[in-house]
């Protein structure tokens, strides 16, 4: 399941914003008027609205292997990243989806462990072009589908 949405648009400085809290959310134990760095926290007896900070949401499903790419979500965690194309998305246009959920798997099963030489040093593998070539399988490269749906060259 994937939702695409926009983020509300903040002008004001978020450290200029005010800080509510619910009266009847307050735990027993808080200290009256607490603060969040400098900025003071003001009690309310109710909360009639809340200004989201997302929009226009938009929802799909696809098998994780056709919209993930060959690099990780974040730089400081070991999860599967996803292409960044909207229309690549909900197409299903990810990297691995001409060659297989097999290829797939293995990729991400030997993601940054499995170790190639590349120009005399031991490498990480950390790319789909890379592990075709450690494995042998150069003529799959036409296969691979970039974030932008164009195929990355020879």
């Amino acid at each position: 399941m994937g939702v695409i949405y926009t983020r509300t648009d903040i002008s004001e400085d978020l450290a200029e914003t005010e800080i509510y809290q619910v009266q009847e959310l307050q735990e027993e134990y808080e200290t009256p008027n607490p603060k969040v760095g400098e900025r003071s926290v003001t009690t309310v007896k109710h909360l009639k609205s809340i200004t989201s900070v997302i929009k226009d949401f938009d929802f799909f499903a696809a098998e994780k292997w056709k919209i993930a790419s060959d690099k990780q979500g974040s730089g400081n965690t070991a999860n599967i990243g996803s292409i960044f194309d909207i229309a690549d998305l909900k197409n299903e246009n990810g990297i691995f989806s001409q060659l297989g959920e097999e290829w797939f798997d293995e990729y991400w099963i030997n993601h940054g462990t499995a170790l190639m030489v590349k120009d005399g040093k031991p490498t990480k593998i950390t790319s789909l072009k890379d592990f075709l070539e450690f494995k042998g399988r150069t003529d799959l490269l036409d296969k691979i589908i970039s974030k932008t749906s164009y195929k990355i060259k020879k």
